[in-house]
């Protein structure tokens, strides 16, 4: 998949709140482009693989996640990538099944899924929260931003 803009989002590590990191005009990546992005989430897909858990986009896919054992918690550096892995699956499936949401860039670079009452969603925080205590739970949060 040839995405590129990629290169230059991935090199933009923090951007000062209020700075456009991706404007119109020069490359800005589609809904689509970030859906594809997004999606990815590599190191979750093998963690996951690893318990047998099969992440297939589904909302029963953030309930199996929410059934593994977190041996991850000892391990900063596995807690900071798997939150944002986490939050970004969230975040797809969320994309996925509800009609109307889409991903969308804050200014600042923060992805952040916006629902079709114009609601956003900061799923990379809540990925970060599961990740580290584990509540709220990845489906349990679905299960709000379904309901409204």
């Amino acid at each position: 998949m040839d995405l590129p803009f990629l290169g230059n989002w991935r090199k933009r590590h923090a951007p000062a709140v209020g700075v456009t990191v991706i404007s119109a005009g020069d490359g800005s990546p589609t809904a689509a482009d970030l859906a594809d992005l997004f999606s990815t989430c590599e190191q979750l897909r093998a963690l996951a693989a690893e318990a047998g858990v099969r992440l297939d986009g589904s909302p029963a896919s953030l309930e199996a996640l929410d059934q593994l054992l977190p041996r991850w918690r000892d391990d900063a550096e596995t807690v900071s990538w798997l939150g944002i892995d986490a939050g970004l699956y969230l975040g797809t499936v969320i994309v996925r099944t509800m009609p109307g949401a889409a991903w969308e860039l804050w200014p600042n670079g923060h992805p952040v899924v916006r629902l079709a009452s114009g609601r956003e969603i900061a799923v990379v925080e809540a990925g970060h929260a599961w990740a580290e205590e584990g509540v709220p739970e990845l489906s349990q949060l679905y299960a709000e931003v379904a309901e409204g």
